[in-house]
């Protein structure tokens, strides 16, 4: 026995030459570029190198702007608190960790919105569309179309429609390109006329030359 234990402890010694660190440091440990440090104090904190360059170490990301590792990720959200660390939430109740509980629906009859950020998602109450209010009924609160020709300033007539309206103009007019405003429209151009056209605000009126009369449809000459 005396013999075993002794050659045991000779193969261990073997072993340890060829461990790195070992005490015959056959294989030294590989150095670090000389140039790391000063690379890493250059890009900013949490920045991992690899042999095709550098980036984000894991729980990192760039923040907007200055493009260094500084925003942290936190991987289950952080609800209404705020993401500190990797996987590390600030909650509202002064609690850290992985996430936060979230606080009681306050959305109502709409349901609520998503409302998401590098610190997680939250609900966010749901409104009405543009155009249209909330009014209370007797089968509850409802999104109703709002009459917007109410109040709108339209030189022509006004004509509402679902979430918004739309002005028009007269026989003759012309919408200008505000969507409001109304312009005569020349319609001599179109040359309804047989022989003269003389437009007008909102008309035209046709004349013929000197040896013919106007016709009973005002529009040729005899």
């Amino acid at each position: 026995p005396p013999v075993m234990l002794v050659e045991l402890l000779f193969r261990a010694a073997c072993v340890s030459l060829f461990l790195p660190g070992g005490q015959g440091r056959v294989y030294p440990a590989r150095k670090k570029p000389a140039n790391f440090a000063v690379e890493r104090r250059r890009v900013g904190p949490h920045v991992c190198f690899s042999g095709f360059g550098s980036g984000c170490c894991p729980g990192w990301m760039p923040t907007p702007g200055s493009g260094q590792c500084t925003l942290p990720l936190c991987s289950f959200g952080c609800g209404s608190g705020l993401c500190i660390a990797p996987n590390l939430c600030s909650c509202p109740d002064g609690e850290q960790g992985i996430t936060c509980p979230e606080p009681p629906g306050t959305c109502g009859e709409y349901g609520c919105d998503l409302s998401c950020n590098h610190g997680g998602c939250q609900e966010v109450a749901r409104v009405c569309p543009l155009g249209f209010s909330m009014v209370e009924t007797a089968n509850g609160v409802r999104c109703t179309d709002i009459d917007e020709c109410l109040s709108a300033a339209c030189e022509g007539l006004c004509v509402n429609t679902e979430g918004g309206f739309v002005c028009e103009c007269g026989p003759g007019m012309q919408l200008s390109a505000d969507r409001h405003s109304c312009q005569d429209t020349d319609e001599c151009l179109a040359t309804p006329c047989q022989h003269r056209c003389k437009n007008s605000v909102g008309s035209y009126r046709c004349s013929c030359r000197p040896g013919y009369h106007l016709h009973g449809n005002r529009h040729s000459c005899v």
